[in-house]
């Protein structure tokens, strides 16, 4: 008998021990690192946007969000027999007259495009509450919520709904708008990424900074990682006061509205297979368009001629057509907007494919 109580206790008392352990250990990661992951995540990348040049006939507009705020806009008319609309999301940083190298033979080839400068982003109002971030957040949700209805609302409205088209942190707010409104009929996205995915490849290099472990950067895990991620993110959304938004958890909802994905194949920002496991996540139909030797937000650049062409084809394909009427806008919009929790960070990891390389 008393072996037995012996084999007992050390049978429950090994997990007892490793699970205490396991706990310590994490809370000292987050002790040790979590500052380093806010810090990450509120980095602002370095890149040059052109201004583009204003277009003699585009069409000035200001649009006003439910929280009283301006933004600043252009329509472009085409000047053929109108095929469709397409709302343009500009790239973190940029102007509404950066548009028009990506849209100029949309607009010669028969489509109507409209743009946008976001709260705090050219010359749109700043929001005094509010410092925008290359990732989504509920703000940019708002605002471009605004230009949709803003097109709805035109004379001129194509009551069979618009096609999206965007460009980094734009076609990535722009697609999350896209699953939760029918009103978007298809769209297309250049250098689109997501958060958690894109946030754990950043926190290994810059944690390699601090810390050369091999424990550290070998053996923990990409979901321990994203776990840890998940915490810094909504510390640094506490204190910003915003919600950044999850497009991984949320692009699924897409279908069964096509989906064109552009990237650059020597992007070092946003990597391939980042976009990879984002458009696994999506349904059918979809496609993916890697521009070899493109830079992020360089593909138009490198495919010219290719690029203006698969990006026409795909809104003649899609958009051009006629097709059943679409749903209201409270029919497709979910009772609140999804996010992240930390079972949900693990299964996304597990299910997305994106290892550390």
């Amino acid at each position: 008998m008393h072996w037995y109580v012996i084999g007992a206790i050390l049978l429950f008392s090994v997990p007892v021990a490793l699970s205490v352990l396991l706990t310590v250990l994490h809370f000292y990661l987050r002790w040790k690192y979590l500052h380093v992951i806010v810090r990450i995540f509120q980095e602002k990348p370095l890149f040059f946007v052109a201004p583009g040049s204003p277009q003699p006939d585009a069409e000035e507009v200001t649009l006003h969000t439910p929280d009283g705020l301006r933004l600043r806009g252009c329509y472009l008319h085409t000047p053929q027999p109108r095929k469709g609309v397409i709302l343009f999301g500009l790239e973190f940083g940029s102007q509404r007259w950066s548009c028009v190298p990506y849209c100029e033979q949309l607009v010669a080839a028969g489509y109507d495009v409209f743009t946008f400068e976001p709260r705090n982003q050219g010359a749109s109002d700043k929001d005094p509450h509010y410092t925008p971030l290359q990732w989504v957040t509920d703000r940019d949700l708002i605002d471009f919520r605004t230009a949709l209805d803003y097109l709805e609302s035109r004379a001129d409205a194509d009551p069979r709904g618009v096609g999206f088209f965007g460009i980094s942190k734009g076609g990535s707010a722009g697609l999350l708008l896209a699953t939760r409104d029918q009103r978007i009929r298809c769209c297309v996205t250049d250098g689109a990424f997501g958060t958690i995915t894109t946030v754990i490849p950043f926190m290994r290099k810059w944690i390699g900074i601090y810390n050369s472990s091999y424990f550290v950067h070998n053996l923990l895990p990409d979901w321990y990682y994203g776990l840890l991620g998940w915490a810094g993110i909504h510390q640094v959304a506490r204190e910003r006061g915003v919600r950044f938004l999850s497009l991984e958890s949320a692009i699924a909802r897409l279908a069964p509205r096509p989906l064109l994905m552009i990237h650059g194949g020597a992007d070092t920002y946003i990597r391939p297979q980042m976009a990879e496991a984002l458009l696994a996540r999506a349904g059918e139909p979809k496609s993916l368009w890697i521009v070899p030797g493109a830079k992020h937000n360089q593909a138009l650049h490198v495919a010219g001629e290719e690029y203006h062409r698969r990006v026409c084809e795909f809104f003649d394909l899609y958009l051009c057509p006629a097709s059943p009427p679409v749903m209201s806008p409270s029919a497709a919009m979910p009772a609140s907007e999804p996010h992240d929790t930390p079972a949900e960070v693990i299964s996304l990891l597990a299910l997305s494919g994106l290892q550390h390389r």
